[in-house]
């Protein structure tokens, strides 16, 4: 454990996620991804308003945003004494289910309400619906274990062959093209995947859907659709496996690939040159995002098929969904007060010290003006 913690430490991209104390996270212990702390000292986010906070409030959802949420969650308490804010890491549908039985104040989801879920939310919400928020954006980072590989660049058909099982062995001519003078080994492939409902897995499924539709017949739906292969719990589970596996590949938020040093793959989009998994480039996918969503709803409509310079596709928006009105009246003003702070400039640009993509500031905007408007 202790030389555990020494290696969080020397992991830069994530030496700010220190978990605070009061910080519940039940549902995935697995999922200790924070790198690090700051020497047991603890700052204050400068601009933090607490007014109406109080007591405690509860979320749960993806666990692509776990990392963020320490973040945020031990910022927002050191500013707020006296408020507590418990997230529970499980899933974006378990964190969907959660929200519409009126068990928790919001909810963090990969992929925004469907039709009947926003139905089904009129129950909890009263005078108003569920509505999504994007809060947290960034590369979905897709992990590969091969002893003597230590880089590999695959396009989206061969990922959908190799998450379908199509594609069986490292050395596969469809990976070799690829990859011209690397020493791909003859080792079995064993691809690994999300074994409950995920907003990680709707987002690769729209990725392969859109850029290999030959390829991946399935639809984007958050229960993983393929035969074949493993499923681990979460995506702390997927990158263990990933780790420990010679020859394993697999999906999770780069946050995950960083905190276990997890070398990731770089996707030939059939742009100048293959694109690596980078907060950097997968912000300039998201830039591209346009607002879909209706009335104070800010869904997001993502563009995979992205050919730009220094674009990753395969991205992911977390949102918070929230009621627009109707919102239990005990925990209105701590909703209010800590998603205007994580959507705030300085609570965005922590991000990229988690592997995360800032959402660009005119949506951000909009998602503050949107959250002090809940009643």
């Amino acid at each position: 454990m202790k030389l555990q913690r020494k290696n969080r430490l020397r992991a830069t991209a994530l030496g700010a996620l220190a978990v605070s104390g009061a910080l519940v996270l039940t549902a995935c212990g697995s999922d200790n991804n924070s790198g690090g702390d700051t020497g047991g000292k603890t700052k204050a986010a400068s601009n933090v308003k607490c007014d109406g906070a109080k007591g405690q409030l509860r979320a749960s959802g993806s666990s692509a945003q776990k990392n963020a949420m320490d973040l945020w969650v031990k910022d927002y308490m050191a500013a707020c004494s006296g408020v507590e804010i418990n997230y529970n890491s499980s899933s974006s549908g378990e964190g969907i289910v959660a929200f519409n039985q009126g068990t928790v104040g919001f909810a963090g989801s990969d992929s925004a309400l469907k039709p009947e879920e926003v139905a089904d939310s009129k129950k909890i919400c009263k005078t108003g619906q569920g509505i999504n928020l994007p809060m947290v954006g960034g590369p979905i980072a897709v992990g590969f274990h091969l002893e003597g590989v230590d880089s590999l660049t695959l396009d989206a058909p061969t990922l959908a062959k190799i998450f379908d099982t199509k594609i069986k062995k490292w050395n596969d001519p469809a990976i070799t093209k690829l990859n011209p003078g690397a020493k791909l080994p003859d080792k079995a492939i064993q691809p690994f995947h999300r074994s409950e409902d995920s907003g990680t897995t709707q987002n690769l499924g729209k990725y392969l859907a859109a850029t290999a539709p030959s390829d991946w017949k399935y639809e984007a739906e958050k229960k993983w659709p393929a035969p074949g292969g493993q499923a681990a719990s979460g995506s702390s589970g997927v990158a263990t496996q990933v780790k420990a596996v010679d020859g394993a590949i697999g999906y999770f938020e780069l946050s995950y690939a960083a905190s276990q040093k997890i070398t990731t793959v770089d996707i030939n989009t059939g742009g100048a040159a293959p694109v690596k998994a980078s907060s950097e480039n997968a912000s300039k996918a998201i830039a591209a995002a346009k607002v879909t969503g209706t009335g104070k709803d800010l869904a997001l409509d993502l563009d995979y098929t992205t050919k730009a310079e220094g674009a990753y596709p395969l991205v992911l928006v977390t949102y918070e969904v929230v009621c627009d009105t109707g919102n239990k009246a005990d925990t209105l003003g701590t909703v209010k007060s800590f998603l205007t702070y994580t959507a705030s400039t300085e609570g965005q640009q922590l991000l990229t010290e988690a592997g995360y993509a800032p959402i660009p500031e005119a949506i951000s905007t909009k998602v503050r003006e949107t959250v002090a408007g809940l009643s």
